[in-house]
């Protein structure tokens, strides 16, 4: 039998009964039960129906209407004494200031929020949710890898737990449209156009990228560069797109310089760099390489960590990253309050460009 016979047998199977037991789904098919397990998933990744234990089910609508006379309070309802779980793929950039917002929300609900640090690696992320688990949390906070070994299985793993999961900085993959997970991310797109557009607001006719090899927002960033340089109709000889290694990993200074001279040679006057510390490297290498940021070269960094310390101080877009904090954590806490269905929610927030010194213009504060 064809896996898209199975597939249609399984559907049928479901509709018909409502549930069914994945050892029945092997009797019937007479395959093994890797065989059912593999096409079960399968099917559920593509929201045709419910995972249980055990089993399977129909798919079930998220969503509903509240109890008669109810109205639950959409963000931060007061949770006294609720355990909140969270885990970050860093404690040292980026995430201590989102931690911070998701704690200061927690704490003013009554809660208290619990934190362990991972590494972007799925088993590391899911041997530090099993242990936030085990200590009795009643709703995660959690930036998993979405790419890689093992992260289709464990976002599959976080859809299946029985307390309230809410994605930070993160979305499912393609190859997951339909799982039910709240989440909070940055639209790290819209704040690249930002940059791009306020370095041509100067008058550059061309604007290139050199973003980190690392990071996971690069190919957001990444992609509204690549937009916003197209709807602009820049220069294409000045779009370049070039990866940039992490500040002071071994032989940075050469690739640096080496970067910096493709830069001079293609006539790329203004670059957006991600992230900050790759944006001051990058300032460095050029003073000592005689060109004049902003005189000669033009720079806005991506991030907005340790920005305001360059020399000169850089221009940088700033994801909102405590505010998002703070929402993830009303989002847990909401979805932890509400006994009626409550529809997946999916919050974007927008960053903003802090003009300072490093492009030309006037120190102020732009909004989007």
């Amino acid at each position: 039998m064809l896996a898209s016979e199975r597939h249609q047998l399984i559907l049928s199977l479901v509709r018909e009964h409502g549930a069914i037991r994945l050892a029945e789904l092997v009797e019937r098919l007479g395959v093994t039960a890797v065989t059912v397990r593999r096409d079960v998933t399968e099917l559920a990744d593509r929201g045709l129906l419910t995972r249980v234990h055990g089993g399977v089910t129909l798919t079930r609508p998220r969503g509903g209407h509240p109890e008669p006379g109810r109205v639950a309070s959409p963000f931060g309802p007061p949770m006294p004494g609720a355990l909140v779980g969270m885990v970050a793929p860093s404690v040292e950039y980026y995430w201590p200031t989102v931690v911070q917002g998701a704690q200061s929300t927690v704490a003013a609900a009554g809660g208290r929020l619990v934190l362990r640090a991972s590494s972007y690696d799925a088993a590391e992320d899911r041997r530090q949710i099993t242990k936030l688990l085990e200590r009795g949390v009643q709703t995660l906070l959690v930036a998993p890898a979405t790419t890689g070994r093992g992260a289709l299985d464990l976002l599959r793993w976080l859809g299946s737990l029985s307390v309230p999961v809410v994605l930070v900085e993160r979305l499912p993959p393609p190859e997951l449209p339909t799982l039910a997970l709240d989440a909070a991310t940055t639209a790290h797109a819209l704040g690249a156009g930002l940059a791009v557009r306020h370095l041509v607001s100067l008058g550059h006719r061309g604007v290139g990228l050199m973003a980190s090899r690392s990071s996971p927002h690069t190919p957001a960033v990444r992609t509204g560069w690549r937009e916003a340089v197209a709807s602009l109709g820049l220069e294409p000889r000045a779009a370049l797109d070039l990866d940039i290694p992490a500040y002071g990993s071994p032989g940075w200074a050469a690739e640096y310089d080496a970067l910096l001279d493709r830069c001079r040679r293609a006539g790329v006057r203004a670059l957006l760099v991600h992230a900050d510390r790759e944006a001051i490297g990058l300032i460095e290498r050029a003073r000592d390489g005689g060109i004049a940021v902003p005189g000669e070269l033009a720079v806005v960094s991506y991030d907005d960590e340790v920005a305001a310390a360059s020399d000169p101080p850089l221009t940088a877009v700033c994801p909102q990253k405590h505010r998002l904090g703070a929402v993830a954590a009303e989002l847990a806490l909401a979805r932890l309050a509400e006994t009626a269905e409550r529809p997946v929610h999916r919050l974007q927030l927008w960053p903003t460009l802090v003009v300072r010194e490093s492009c030309g213009g006037a120190p102020e504060r732009a909004q989007p």
